[in-house]
C-alpha cells in the first residue's frame, strides 16, 4: 500500500476532566484519569511530529481543555509550529484573564458548546447550574477579543424546535459560524438514544429553519448542519474516510482514526508514548484496517460510491451490527438496515443514564 496523505487535522483530546456531565457526550463509557494523561513535555513532542507529518490544524479538546493549567503553553507551541489553534470548550471555565493569555499565545479559534438557548434545558443537560450564564459572558469575551468564535449546539429530541432560537443566539453574541448538529450516537449518546433521537417531523423543520436561516442570513453567518444519521439512506463518509483526513490523540496517548474507534474489540492502540505519530499514521494496523476500499464487503465493493462516502462509519456499523467492518446499516443497500429502521421506533421517554467524572477533587 503506498504512503497516505498526512492528515490535515489533529484533535488533541488533552483530557476527559469536565465540569459538564452531558448524556450524549461522546467520550468513552470508561473516563481516563487525571495521573494517565499525556504530559506537557509529550504533547509538546506530539505537536512537533504533528507539524512534521504535515498537519496544519490543532484542535485541543476534551472533556474540557481548560481543565490543563499547561493548556496556554500548549497553544504557543502549536503556533510556534505553524498549526492553526482552535480551542474546543464549554466555556465555563473561561476568564477574561485566561482567554488573553490565550490570545497572546495565538490561539486563533474558539469553538464555545452550548447546550440550549434555554436555562433549564441547558442544566437538564450539563448538569451544572450557572453554566449558561457563564457560557454568554465567555461568548462575549471572546467576541471582544476580536478571536473568530463558533457557536456549536448539539440537538435532540428535547430542544431541537429550539433551532431558530439558537441561530439568532449565535448571531446576537457575533458568532461568525454556528453548527447545528444533531446528536450522534457513539458512546454516552448510544446510551441514551432513546430519549435523545427526534421524530421525523421534528429533523423536518429543524431541516427547514436552518434552510430558513442560510437565507436570511447568506454569508454573513456560515451555519454548519449535522443530520442525523438513522434518517438517511446514504452514509455519511467519517471523518472524511478512515485513516485517511484526521488523526484523534486521547488524554493517555492512543492514537486513533476517530474519537469512537476504542469501541472497537480486538484491536491495538497505538500510543503516541511508545512510536512517532509518523509511524503510526503511516503503518499501524489501526490505521491500515479501514483505509481505502480494498477491506470493503458487498455491496460497498461494487458500489458506485465507495469512493464517496468509504462505506460510512465504522463505529456504527460496530454499535448497530456487531462487526466494524460491517456495511454501515445507514445504507439502504446493506442487508442490516432493518436495524436502523427499528432503532427510530424504539424512540421512549425515559431518563438519561448522565456521563459523570467521577473523582471530583481530581477535577480542581
Amino acid at each position: 500500500m503506498s504512503t497516505p496523505s498526512p492528515p490535515m487535522s489533529l484533535l488533541a483530546e488533552l483530557t476527559h476532566r469536565c465540569p459538564l456531565a452531558c448524556p450524549y457526550c461522546s467520550n468513552p463509557l470508561e473516563l481516563e484519569r487525571r495521573t494517565a494523561e499525556l504530559d506537557t513535555a509529550t504533547w509538546k513532542r506530539v505537536l512537533d511530529e504533528a507539524a512534521a507529518l504535515g498537519v496544519l490544524q490543532a484542535h485541543f479538546s476534551g472533556g474540557e481543555p481548560m481543565a490543563r493549567s499547561d493548556l496556554v503553553e500548549l497553544v504557543a507551541h502549536a503556533r510556534s509550529r505553524d498549526l492553526y489553534t482552535n480551542l474546543i470548550t464549554s466555556g465555563v471555565m473561561l476568564d477574561a484573564t485566561r482567554l488573553q493569555a490565550l490570545a497572546e499565545a495565538g490561539l486563533d479559534h474558539v469553538q464555545l458548546s452550548f447546550q440550549d438557548v434555554d436555562e433549564a434545558g441547558a442544566e437538564r443537560i450539563g448538569g451544572l447550574r450557572g453554566a449558561q450564564a457563564k457560557k454568554l459572558t465567555a461568548a462575549r469575551l471572546v467576541a471582544a477579543e476580536g478571536i473568530p468564535l463558533t457557536l456549536n449546539f448539539v440537538v435532540h429530541r428535547l430542544n431541537v424546535e429550539r433551532v431558530p432560537a439558537m441561530i439568532t443566539l449565535a448571531r446576537e453574541l457575533g458568532a461568525s459560524r454556528v453548527e447545528i448538529a444533531h446528536t450522534q450516537y457513539y458512546g454516552w449518546g448510544l446510551k441514551n438514544r432513546g430519549a435523545l433521537l427526534p421524530t421525523r417531523e421534528q429533523l423536518e423543520e429543524a431541516t427547514a429553519a436552518v434552510e430558513a436561516a442560510r437565507r436570511a442570513y447568506g454569508p454573513t453567518l456560515v451555519i454548519d448542519y449535522v443530520t442525523p444519521d438513522y434518517y438517511a439512506d446514504q452514509p455519511k463518509p467519517c471523518m472524511g474516510g478512515w485513516g485517511q483526513r484526521f488523526v484523534n490523540i486521547s488524554p493517555s496517548g492512543r492514537v486513533l482514526p476517530c474519537h469512537a474507534a476504542e469501541t472497537i474489540p480486538g484491536v491495538i492502540f497505538p500510543n503516541v508514548r511508545d512510536e512517532s505519530l509518523s509511524a503510526i499514521w503511516n503503518d499501524a494496523p489501526l490505521f491500515t484496517l479501514f483505509r481505502g476500499t480494498e477491506w470493503m464487503p458487498e455491496p460497498c465493493r461494487s458500489c458506485a460510491l465507495k469512493e464517496t462516502d468509504w462505506g460510512g462509519c465504522r463505529c456504527q456499523a460496530l454499535a448497530l451490527t456487531g462487526d466494524a467492518a460491517n456495511t454501515d446499516p445507514v445504507c439502504s443497500l446493506s442487508p442490516f438496515h432493518n436495524r436502523v429502521k427499528a432503532a427510530v421506533e424504539e424512540q421512549r421517554e425515559n431518563e438519561f443514564l448522565y456521563r459523570r467524572y467521577e473523582n471530583i477533587p481530581e477535577f480542581s
